[in-house]
């Protein structure tokens, strides 16, 4: 029998690095997990991909930056000092003994499991922008945060429209939100904190924004329009110039004559904090949607362990609630029981937050009918609108003929059943795009929902796959083994799939697989 060298049938992965525990994300859960670990005399890996390259930032990874970041932000050097100046616990965790790397982003998680069962145990991706390269370890405690849902209005596009998560980041860690005067949208706890935050640190609240009647939470002394809807973002080269909203009326749609201009340079979005799963999505954890905690978040048992247990979770990719935002110390507990692997006692854990799915769907409606331009796109990356999503009409630029409006819905377009987002995206490349749905995967979720009459619950997720944050070809290719990397083009190269290996010339290219006689590719 002849062995095929070009097989991975029995190779072994070998990682570069190994440790007992990798703690991804330097927030507070994090932290507090690494401490802990740590304490217990394991050995412990933190990564945190911030400060993220000003490049990432201007293609809103891993948060909706909005283009709202000052020249700062270009000072690798200052990034790096002003973030762990700005958490003592990231001094405690060096002197503790925690090999800390920040600017080191983690882009994938590999377990054994259903699909594969050859890996030499957990695995970690790992990234600093240079070079990519696998970390094996023990324990794996996810602690990645949140981001913020986006919302499609004419003008959102412009530079200054921002969601509340990169605005304090800017602000609060970096000292780099180019940012004067704001519009907030939305009335949840975590939009009006930070909009009390963001005052504090020198940056004028003009107005915040609600479409419902009355606020989500008590605004104290923040100028809050209740009853309103968003018509457009109106700018010039540099961005925002003004926020044009409007009185809703009964029937959802903008009462004529109410416009109302508000001079802003910078809106500010915070109808949604998202726990950011996508690693753990991409990993193959059990999710599954909590109204009560943001949205789609990993099941977890009461010691913060996921369905693969190898993998704990902590902090706000765990559930978001009004109670954890502003009590760090329920994030922290949470790292804690991560890394110890205790159960929390009776009314340790988070209390739920206000039920987010009929709050964004209300404002997905409100800003669809007030808008005045339906080609805003909601996927801007490949340019796709809520027309041509809910049409499930192909991108543009294949040049089909548009035969007019689809008169069919989406249950006779994708069959029985809640209409999925994943089949949306093949159809459209909605959330196909180099943010990898970051700013549109909600929107989507809730014109489905909207669309088919169906709970924002009964949406599945769109899936997550590795890598999980944008790596550049070069770079990717470092995490690969030589063996296998020496065969991508004959992997590639479907021509050479219907040939023994022994038959692929040694300099074969796509170029001359259709040539008659390839001979040695000379």
């Amino acid at each position: 029998m002849i062995h095929d060298p070009a097989s991975i049938a029995g190779r072994t992965l070998t990682p570069r690095e190994r440790t007992a525990v990798l703690v991804i994300g330097a927030g507070p859960a994090g932290l507090a997990a690494a401490l802990e670990a740590a304490r217990q005399g394991a050995g412990v890996v933190l990564v945190d991909e911030n400060p993220v390259p000003a490049e990432v930032m201007e293609e809103d990874i891993p948060l909706l930056f909005g283009g709202r970041m000052t020249g700062a932000v270009r000072n690798r050097a200052a990034m790096l000092e002003a973030f762990i100046a700005s958490d003592p616990a990231i001094a405690a965790a060096f002197d503790a003994g925690v090999d800390v790397r920040l600017g080191v982003a983690a882009w994938g998680l590999y377990i054994n499991g259903p699909g594969v069962g050859w890996l030499p145990g957990p695995l970690a991706g790992l990234s600093d922008g240079a070079r990519s390269w696998m970390i094996g370890c023990e324990r794996i405690i996810v602690a990645t945060g949140r981001r913020d849902m986006g919302l499609a209005f004419p003008g959102w596009e412009r530079r200054g429209v921002l969601g509340m998560t990169a605005a304090l980041r800017l602000a609060a860690r970096y000292g780099a939100l180019d940012a004067r005067r704001a519009v907030v949208l939305g009335s949840t706890a975590e939009a009006l904190d930070g909009a009390r935050r963001l005052h504090a640190l020198g940056v004028g609240i003009a107005a915040v924004i609600e479409t419902a009647s009355a606020p989500l939470d008590d605004p104290g002394t923040l100028p809050l329009r209740t009853g309103c809807v968003v018509r457009r973002a109106e700018g010039d080269a540099e961005g925002v110039t003004a926020l044009v909203i409007a009185r809703r009326g009964e029937d959802g749609r903008p009462v004529p004559g109410t416009d109302l201009r508000i001079a802003c340079d910078t809106v500010i979005l915070g109808i949604g904090a998202v726990p950011m799963i996508d690693l753990l999505d991409a990993a193959g954890c059990r999710i599954a949607f909590s109204a009560a905690l943001g949205g789609h978040v990993p099941v977890l048992d009461d010691a913060q362990r996921s369905s693969i247990p190898a993998i704990a979770v902590a902090g706000d990719c765990a559930g978001i609630g009004a109670a954890k935002s502003r009590d760090v110390t329920i994030a922290q507990a949470e790292g804690r029981r991560a890394a110890a692997g205790r159960a929390a006692p009776d009314g340790a854990r988070a209390g739920p937050g206000h039920d987010i799915a009929g709050y964004r769907l209300d404002w997905v409606r409100a800003t669809l009918l007030a808008a005045d331009d339906e080609d805003t796109h909601v996927c801007r990356c490949e340019e796709v609108t809520a027309r041509e999503i809910l049409e499930l009409r192909p991108p543009r630029y294949l040049g089909w003929p548009d035969r007019g409006r689809n008169r069919r819905d989406l249950r006779s377009l994708l069959g029985a059943g809640p209409p999925n987002p994943d089949q949306v995206k093949r159809l459209t490349r909605a959330g196909m795009g180099v943010c990898q749905g970051r700013r549109c995967r909600e929107q989507v979720a809730c014109l489905l929902a909207l669309s088919a009459g169906c709970g924002l619950g009964e949406v599945p997720a769109a899936t997550h796959r590795a890598p999980v944050r944008p790596l550049p070809l070069a770079v990717a290719a470092g995490a690969e083994e030589a063996a296998m990397a020496a065969h991508w083009d004959t992997w590639f190269g479907m021509k050479s799939q219907y040939l023994p290996y022994w038959e692929v010339p040694a300099h074969y290219t796509a170029a001359g697989r259709d040539a008659p006689d390839q001979g040695d590719g000379e």
